[in-house]
């Protein structure tokens, strides 16, 4: 079964590194990548080039994004009622305690760093995997009207 994971990343390394992390930890991930809050948004409400987009697994969520920033994608995601449901996972540099609460104020399903060395990345994005994407329990994705 393809499991569909929206990566909203704006920096093209990270894209890159968690794109061949997933692709070495579970060939059944299809990585849908926006590099923006705006282009998110759109993708998961299947607006403009994005109408035939399919609903995500889950999302990977950084903070600091250009045109829409990670916690206005949180706040949208978590108050409509076609998304809510869709774990949302923030993965982001930042450990600043406010944007932790702040993340899980809006009601974020899981709050990760991302490290700087390149095999705990890798290690990271495989526990990510293992977790969320081999044992839990994930909503089935809500068809579109």
């Amino acid at each position: 079964m393809l499991l569909h994971v929206l990566l909203v990343e704006d920096n093209p390394g990270d894209v890159r590194l968690t794109r061949e992390a997933f692709r070495d930890a579970n060939p059944t991930v299809h990585l849908h990548v926006a590099c923006d809050g705006v282009e998110a948004m759109a993708f998961l409400r299947h607006e403009g080039a994005h109408v035939h987009a399919p609903c995500p697994d889950l999302i990977l969520l950084d903070l600091n994004l250009p045109k829409m920033d990670g916690r206005e994608v949180l706040l949208h995601i978590k108050e409509d009622e076609a998304l809510k449901r869709i774990p949302t996972v923030i993965l982001t540099t930042s450990d600043a305690e406010a944007d932790i609460l702040r993340s899980y104020d809006l009601h974020a399903n899981c709050y990760l760093c991302k490290p700087v060395q390149l095999d705990k990345f890798e290690s990271l994005v495989r526990s990510i995997n293992d977790f969320w994407l081999t044992k839990a329990k994930l909503p089935q994705p809500r068809q579109r009207a």
